[in-house]
């Protein structure tokens, strides 16, 4: 999926309001906090691979974070790699 810089915001506003309004406060704050430090720059197929972990249930998104269930390989991503990572907090926090 190709789009334009201007899809590209489109998508990026979405995310921000659904990264948010998860339905349970840890994933919330996880993914939140994930997409206010980092959104801006993910390339197109981190974003794709974002906007399909947003559809997952937040229970079970939660114990893939937590690392309490392995992660299904349609979930393991880059991007996924990277929210573990930015909790993990193994380097500098606020890049």
């Amino acid at each position: 999926m190709t789009g334009t810089a201007a899809d590209l915001d489109v998508r990026r506003r979405a995310i921000r309001i659904r990264a948010w309004r998860r339905g349970m406060r840890e994933m919330d704050i996880l993914i939140g906090g994930f997409v206010d430090a980092r959104l801006d720059a993910l390339d197109e197929r981190d974003i794709a691979d974002l906007e399909a972990f947003l559809d997952a249930p937040d229970q079970q998104a939660f114990s893939w974070l937590a690392g309490s269930e392995p992660t299904p390989r349609e979930y393991d991503t880059p991007v996924f790699r990277k929210i573990v990572e930015f909790h993990r907090h193994s380097g500098p926090i606020h890049i």
